[in-house]
């Protein structure tokens, strides 16, 4: 008979198993084996927990770029590879909608100026009417 490890028994070895289930199969609700070790939520009189604050962020991007702007053009770069730069709206429209973009990335590299190389994602962000971004 062959145990998974030489170095704990069998015992310790089928806590450790228990333990990372939830990470080996994947589950919605973490792989914390005991409750007690499930993080609390925040109390009522606390705000929401968020991947951003609200307003402009601090330090990274200025020139009037909200959060909410941040962020969808990062949503719009993701799709698009940095390998194929420079190039032209059809060739950027083909590599969006290889890397499966949805609808409204794609209805935006329609807008486009055909012919016109661009070099960088800002460069395409720019000519489609959106706010730059200044490093200060």
């Amino acid at each position: 008979m062959t145990r998974e490890s030489t170095k704990h028994g069998p015992r310790l070895d089928d806590e450790m198993t228990k333990e990372t289930e939830g990470y080996v199969r994947g589950a919605p609700t973490g792989g914390r084996a005991q409750e007690w070790r499930h993080p609390e939520p925040p109390g009522e009189d606390q705000p929401d927990v968020t991947a951003f604050p609200e307003g402009p962020r601090p330090g990274g991007a200025s020139g009037g770029l909200t959060a909410e702007e941040l962020e969808r053009r990062s949503q719009f770069g993701t799709y698009i590879r940095r390998s194929i730069l420079p190039a032209d709206a059809v060739a950027l429209r083909a590599d969006a909608r290889d890397n499966e973009a949805p609808d409204w990335v794609l209805t935006e590299l329609d807008r486009l100026p055909e012919g016109q190389p661009f070099a960088t994602i800002s460069d395409v962000w720019v000519a489609l009417g959106h706010h730059a971004e200044t490093r200060t």
